[in-house]
Formats: structure tokens, C-alpha cells, sequence
């Protein structure tokens, strides 16, 4: 299968390295046994497999070299913030010297030079480090001249322009191979959905976030994107949207939880409260066992994460002002030992099923 994708190179070339650790650690302990010619033709092979993945897509042939990529991701990330907040304050510092055609036009090259920008350093840069920095600073342009140009001409403002919003950051996203982007352009899409659903319920679309049900149709949506839509080429991406998806759900669960005056539901407070409760613990536990089945570890992490956050917060609804703090916080303590006790059962479970 031909290989598309950095990320998919690099899990190719980190695949490599396992094997040789583990051919060593097999003939160290006399499981099996090569002569020099196939250990040479083994070694042979990956030498050029990584030298090709290398030049294509420059891969972190080591540990220390993935180390080092850690730390040029993190450069690469402040750097677009940095440079994304001097393109904002260099907007505003000069911007009332111009005239409105100038303003217009400024813009219009801010967004359409960024974007060729990316797409120059795209075409030249095969680590994508820089090409990642240029796509971020791009969409923060994008968003900010979208911003200018409808205080310019006075337009009232619109949940359009999430749209609008999400489709660049879409677009630079699988472009750029950037989960960073991804998130933004889902944030949009569910700024977007969560308006048009307020807006159907009769709120100001601005107002979206005071009914937090709003958001449950937009984590329906992000749920079913990776089962509908295939990523050979973005492994990583389908993790992404059904992270997103778990905190738009359960997120504004735990708020109405807690408060539920601002709820839809024509029912008695404590009535919503108790509802979204069961919901929340009901809905991560039902999660969790998904995850496991379908091995989907990003979903088991996150749907514990919340699950435990909910039992949290209810322990300190509970307890916090009728408990003497050391009996508080040695029930936290039990129960982080019973959810261990609970995981590796289902660890075992899991590992049981696996096998052949």
C-alpha cells in the first residue's frame, strides 16, 4: 500500500524500530534464530525503506530526533500565535489611516497572500512544520478579515460567518494535515449548528450558549462524520472528531447537571438536574464499553475523563459540607482505587477477547 501522508510515515518508520527492538530482544533470548544473510537483507530493507520515507516526508528516524520534532511543534504553535496576534494589532494600530477602498484592499491581500503563502511553503516544506505555522496564521487572517469587512460595511453580524469560517479551516486542515485547524474549523460548525438550533427554539442566535441542549445535534453530527466519511490519508483525524463530539455532548450535560433552570425542559429543577445526571453517567459508562469494543482508546480516556468529573462533581455536592475533609477525600481516594480495579478488569477483559 502506497504510503500518502506524513503521519502515516512516521507510524510506518516507528513500526520499524519496534520490530528491530523486538527481533533483537527474540534472538537475545533464543526464540528464534537468523543467519547473517537475512538479518543483512532485513536490515538492508528497512535502511532504504526509511532513506525513501526520509526524503519524502522527512520522519523521525529515532527517539531523539521525535524529541526534538515535540519541540518544533510547540515552536511552530507559539510562533502562529505570535504572528497572528502582530498581523491583529498591526491592523488596529494603523487602521483608521486608511481610506475605506485602501482597508477593502488590504484585507483582501491579507487573506489571498497568507493563503499563497501556505500554499508555497506546503509545496516546499516536508516536515510541514512551516507549512502548519503559515496555514494557522492564514486562517487567523481569514477570520479577522471576515470581522473587518462586515464592521466596514456595517453588515449585521450572522452565525454565517461560522461557516464560512469552518470551510477555510476545513480546507487548510486536510491540506496541511492539521488537527489544530480541524478543531477550530469543528468549534465553528458547532457555534454554527447550536445558533441555527437556538434560533429554532426562538433565541437570538448570539444567545445560543444559554441553552446548553443546543449543542447535542451538533455532537450527533461530529459522531457520524468519521463513520460516514473515510481518512486513509488523515489516520488521526477521526479521533478528533469523536473527541469533539464526546465534549460537546457531555460538557453541556454536566453544565445542566448542576443548573438546571437553563434547560428546554418544562420540568422542575431538581427534576433536570437528576435527568441529566443519569444521562451523563449513563452516556460515558455507555461510551466507555464502545471504546473498548472497538478499540477506540481515545474514546475510553474521554468518556472516563467525564465520567469521572460528573462523579466528582456530585461527591462535592454531596459530601463536601457534610464530611470532615479528611473522610472527604479519602472516599476520592477509594474511589480512584475501585475505578483502577474496574479498568483492569477491563483491560483483561479486552486483552481476553484479542486473543486468537
Amino acid at each position: 500500500m502506497a504510503i500518502v501522508s506524513r503521519s502515516e510515515a512516521q507510524r510506518r518508520a516507528d513500526e520499524i524500530r519496534t520490530f528491530q527492538r523486538e527481533l533483537q530482544t527474540l534472538e537475545r533470548d533464543a526464540v528464534v534464530s537468523l543467519t547473517a544473510e537475512q538479518r543483512e537483507a532485513i536490515a538492508g530493507h528497512h535502511r532504504r525503506l526509511l532513506s525513501e520515507l526520509a526524503d519524502a516526508f522527512d520522519i523521525d528516524r529515532d527517539g531523539h530526533a521525535k524529541q526534538l520534532s515535540l519541540g518544533m511543534r510547540i515552536a511552530s504553535f507559539l510562533g502562529a500565535l505570535a504572528l497572528g496576534a502582530s498581523v491583529f494589532f498591526l491592523f488596529y494600530q494603523f487602521w483608521g489611516l486608511f481610506s475605506t477602498p485602501v482597508q477593502v484592499a488590504i484585507l483582501l491581500a491579507g487573506a489571498l497572500g497568507s493563503f499563497g503563502a501556505t500554499v508555497w511553503v506546503r509545496s516546499r516544506d516536508g516536515s510541514g512544520y512551516f507549512a502548519k505555522l503559515a496555514a494557522l496564521v492564514a486562517f487567523a487572517c481569514f477570520v479577522l478579515d471576515i470581522m473587518m469587512l462586515g464592521s466596514i460595511f456595517n453588515i449585521t453580524p450572522s452565525d454565517k460567518a461560522f461557516t464560512v469560517w469552518a470551510a477555510y479551516g476545513f480546507l487548510l486542515a486536510y491540506s496541511c494535515d492539521l488537527r489544530l485547524l480541524l478543531v477550530a474549523a469543528i468549534l465553528c460548525v458547532v457555534s454554527f449548528v447550536a445558533a441555527r438550533t437556538g434560533t429554532v427554539c426562538g433565541l437570538y442566535w448570539l444567545d445560543f450558549g444559554q441553552r446548553p441542549e443546543n449543542f447535542f445535534p451538533a455532537a450527533a453530527i461530529l459522531f457520524a462524520v468519521p463513520q460516514l466519511v473515510r481518512h486513509e490519508r488523515f489516520p488521526e483525524f477521526p479521533a478528533v472528531y469523536r473527541i469533539c463530539a464526546l465534549l460537546t455532548l457531555f460538557l453541556p450535560m454536566i453544565v445542566l447537571g448542576n443548573w438546571g433552570e437553563i434547560s428546554y425542559l418544562d420540568l422542575d429543577r431538581k427534576l433536570i438536574e437528576v435527568l441529566y445526571q443519569v444521562l451523563g453517567f449513563a452516556g460515558t459508562t455507555a461510551f466507555i464499553w464502545l471504546g473498548v469494543r472497538r478499540q477506540w482508546p481515545h474514546v475510553v480516556n474521554t468518556s472516563i475523563t467525564l465520567f469521572v468529573v460528573l462523579l466528582y462533581t456530585k461527591f462535592y455536592d454531596w459530601w463536601w459540607e457534610a464530611m470532615p475533609k479528611y473522610l472527604f477525600f479519602l472516599v476520592i481516594a477509594l474511589t480512584a482505587l475501585l475505578f483502577l480495579v474496574v479498568l483492569r478488569r477491563l483491560r483483561g477483559a479486552a486483552a481476553g477477547g484479542a486473543r486468537p
